[in-house]
């Protein structure tokens, strides 16, 4: 009887021991790996990859500590029901926090949502001032998603300057988005007189 009994209190351990070490804590991540996270829009799966283990982390640094990326973060979460119950006007709300926050990633999603009509109406014209505020930041997204907008006839011909400004000075490694910047680029300075495409070229703008 004490053997079995030691048998079975060996076993319990082992499989404590065994669930212990597949149930590793799983640090929070640092303001700056989450910001690359969203850059390359990896950060909900990798929530998800996690095993939802830091929801309550990422609701305390979000709504107590307000940082925003952990704002942008928990927005995004709440809006696409990753690991907790979906809330599109609260997940809207903490999108909105981090973007009045100045996160370039923030005012770009935010543009394009209001660009496409995703869980907003579609606004051209709020979706311009959310992407203007994101281009400034030197976010290549949204400097692209304007540049669509400008050519496709919206926004004011007083504002493609800036933006050919901003795609002039872009840095990308990427060799397709490249050739993308180039083209746009083209069709911007046909739109321009040539003298504001040379001032706009050397920067003054």
């Amino acid at each position: 009887m004490q053997r079995i009994l030691i048998t079975i209190l060996f076993t319990i351990i082992h499989v404590v021991s065994v669930s212990a070490a597949e149930l590793t804590a799983v640090q929070i991540y640092s303001d700056n790996v989450l910001l690359d996270l969203i850059k390359e829009n990896k950060h909900l799966s990798q929530v998800v990859i996690d095993d939802c283990q830091l929801v309550q982390d990422i609701e305390a640094r979000a709504v107590k500590s307000q940082m925003p990326s952990y704002q942008f973060l928990w927005g995004d979460m709440l809006a696409y029901g990753v690991c907790v119950k979906k809330d599109v006007p609260l997940g809207l709300h903490y999108m909105q926090a981090s973007a009045d926050q100045g996160l370039s990633e923030a005012l770009e999603q935010l543009g394009r949502y209001y660009h496409v009509g995703k869980f907003v109406q579609a606004d051209i014209n709020q979706a311009i001032l959310f992407l203007k505020e994101s281009a400034a930041l030197n976010n290549l997204k949204a400097q692209l998603r304007l540049a669509n907008i400008y050519l496709s006839g919206d926004g004011s011909p007083l504002d493609f300057p800036q933006l050919y400004v901003q795609l002039h000075q872009s840095v990308t490694d990427d060799k397709k988005n490249h050739k993308v910047i180039t083209s746009k680029l083209s069709k911007l300075a046909e739109k321009m007189p040539e003298r504001v495409v040379n001032a706009a070229k050397s920067g003054k703008y």
